[in-house]
């Protein structure tokens, strides 16, 4: 398996590359608009054929790069089944898969940061959590139909109960900090160690943070795929 961790400074946003080594098919997930043309020529000095664009949920802090991506490789958009975004190819429900060659990638729902968040399980070893649990911390639940409670629900029921040497690849990290692990984050995960469910839910409810910048442009543009008015403004290759 080739696995590329690939990270956007303006949103702290990190995009993953999976690819099978032998049959040369490979995913990106969690795209980033403005990194299409950086996407796109790794994926053409790497020989690879880009199959999906995944998304772990409709993101409120960038627009994803899928619609460009997919206008170039003809590649298909999958998102979460219970997201809003009609143009996509097609929905992953909780425990399907999809196969890029001989690699294997589980959807697990992790809804609470959103009510359609999904994490992805790489053969086994390598879990991608989105927003749902980040590297010593974790998501927000104030919108997108977020709930604290059930995030609590979904990081201790489905991530936790993961084998402890089980990799953790999160969405996004404000620290320049790359991977973790389940044991590492059952241990010294601030938001989860020794709180109670009750005891989370206060302590998210109270957080009071901002909006992100982009989200009146970011959410209603992922809905779309990433679609923009500018879009046909931008001509890639590979």
């Amino acid at each position: 398996m080739l696995f590329r961790q690939l990270f956007d400074r303006e949103s702290s946003t990190y995009t993953y590359l999976i690819a099978d080594r032998a049959s040369a098919e490979a995913i990106l997930v969690d795209p980033v608009l403005e990194q299409v043309e950086r996407d796109l020529k790794l994926l053409k000095e790497l020989g690879l054929t880009l199959r999906y664009c995944l998304e772990t949920h409709v993101h409120a802090d960038h627009i994803t790069g899928a619609a460009q991506l997919r206008s170039v490789t003809g590649c298909l958009s999958v998102v979460p089944d219970r997201a809003q975004v009609e143009c996509a190819d097609q929905s992953i429900r909780h425990g399907e898969t999809l196969h890029v060659g001989e690699v294997e990638i589980q959807a697990i729902a992790t809804p609470g940061h959103t009510d359609s968040h999904m994490a992805y399980l790489v053969n086994g070893t390598h879990l991608l959590t989105g927003d749902a649990l980040l590297i010593r911390g974790c998501g927000r639940t104030d919108f997108q139909s977020g709930d604290a409670g059930t995030l609590f629900d979904s990081v201790t029921q489905r991530v936790f109960t993961l084998p402890n040497a089980t990799l953790i690849y999160p969405a996004h990290d404000y620290r320049g900090q790359t991977v973790s692990s389940v044991e590492e984050e059952k241990c010294w995960n601030p938001r989860f160690q020794g709180r109670s469910r009750d005891e989370f839910k206060q302590f998210m409810n109270e957080l009071n943070l901002p909006d992100p910048q982009k989200m009146m442009e970011a959410l209603p543009a992922n809905e779309r795929c990433g679609q923009t008015p500018a879009m046909s403004a931008n001509t890639y290759s590979i």
